[in-house]
């Protein structure tokens, strides 16, 4: 394993260097001492209307703007509502079972969430939301768009630099867009926030592999290494553009915004 990723048996990260099993139908990953419990066809279990727990990001947006999962905008909330205080933020990671735990229960409870106000660390809250996004069929930023942003990061000029990642923010599915403006707008907010100690760098070295990623669902090792710098600059020019051009996109309606 390259990159790490969830096994599809029993939701816990394989984690780099590790050998896996997959399958090479349907590309089902699995701890090797998971093959055992894994289903024998090739075919896609009911969820009970719940959400998949792998898919592109518009599988889980809703039907009307602005297109941010409920799940993203549960945890945002949580955050934001009493995680502003504490040092460290989406940096100190949480307790990785409970983490599991309540992304699961996120998931099968489709569109209506459970209250995270019952998760004790809030740290388990950010991680909950990290892994979500890890866990996407692809980044944030998309496949096919991801060279674009690494080039208009790459502009020596600020003024340059942003008019063009502005340009491919636009490009981007309505999904992704709108979802990107959301956390945009909230590691800002985190980010202004003196008790938390996560300035523009320190967050974009965390979201900068999680949100932008690679070209590809498989990159080769000197894929990742010569991708890693430029992952984290991209997000660090995405935070420097002006709040208001991200407001923008989240802001024409605000109904799905507010957590059931």
């Amino acid at each position: 394993v390259i990159r790490p990723e969830p096994c599809r048996v029993c939701g816990s990260r394989i984690r780099f260097g590790k050998t896996a099993t997959k399958c090479c139908q349907c590309q089902l990953l699995l701890h090797t001492k998971c093959r055992e419990q894994c289903p024998s066809l090739c075919t896609p279990r009911p969820h009970h209307h719940a959400w998949p727990r792998e898919g592109m990001l518009a599988d889980f947006a809703p039907s009307t703007p602005p297109l941010v999962p409920a799940l993203v905008v549960q945890c945002v909330t949580e955050v934001e509502t009493r995680g502003l205080t504490e040092t460290g933020l989406y940096r100190v990671p949480g307790a990785e079972q409970l983490v599991r735990e309540w992304k699961r229960k996120l998931l099968r409870a489709g569109g209506t969430l459970p209250a995270l106000s019952s998760v004790t660390d809030i740290h388990v809250v950010c991680g909950v939301l990290k892994d979500f996004l890890r866990g996407l069929k692809e980044p944030l930023v998309t496949f096919s768009l991801h060279p674009a942003f690494l080039r208009a990061a790459d502009i020596p000029d600020d003024a340059a630099s942003n008019t063009a990642l502005c340009h491919v923010v636009s490009k981007l599915p309505p999904a992704n867009r709108d979802t990107l403006a959301f956390l945009m707008l909230h590691l800002l907010r985190v980010s202004h926030s003196p008790d938390c100690k996560m300035d523009v760098l320190n967050l974009s070295r965390v979201f900068g592999p999680t949100l932008v990623g690679h070209s590809t669902a498989n990159p080769t090792p000197l894929a990742i290494m010569e991708d890693t710098p430029r992952q984290c600059k991209v997000v660090a020019r995405l935070l420097s553009l002006p709040p208001s051009f991200w407001r923008g996109f989240v802001e024409t309606e605000q109904e799905n915004l507010v957590p059931m």
